[in-house]
């Protein structure tokens, strides 16, 4: 028995994911969790991601998941740059009481 056709759906057509959605995802949880250098990737790719997302017009299903990443990207890269920033300090402590020995 086969079922007749009624033609496209009223609703529009069902939703995409994006490309890249998972791909941002992870990038921005191995960059909270295993390598911080990865950050600012995933908050480049997740912002030009949501960019796409908007322009689109589309319905994307993983918006939430482009959103996380990017936001696990921008955590990871304020870390990065406060750890750069404490290691500066240090070693420039540790050249200023070395030299005044």
């Amino acid at each position: 028995m086969s079922y007749p056709n009624y033609g496209p759906s009223y609703y529009g057509p069902p939703p995409q994911s994006h490309p890249n959605g998972t791909t941002i995802l992870v990038l921005g949880i191995l960059s909270l969790v295993v390598c911080s250098i990865l950050g600012p990737f995933a908050w480049v790719m997740g912002n030009r991601a949501l960019r796409e997302i908007d322009e689109s017009g589309y319905l994307y299903e993983n918006r939430g998941s482009v959103q996380a990443g990017r936001i696990c990207g921008i955590i990871s890269t304020v870390l990065l740059i406060l750890t750069l920033v404490l290691v500066v300090l240090v070693l420039v402590a540790a050249l200023l009481t070395s030299t005044t020995r």
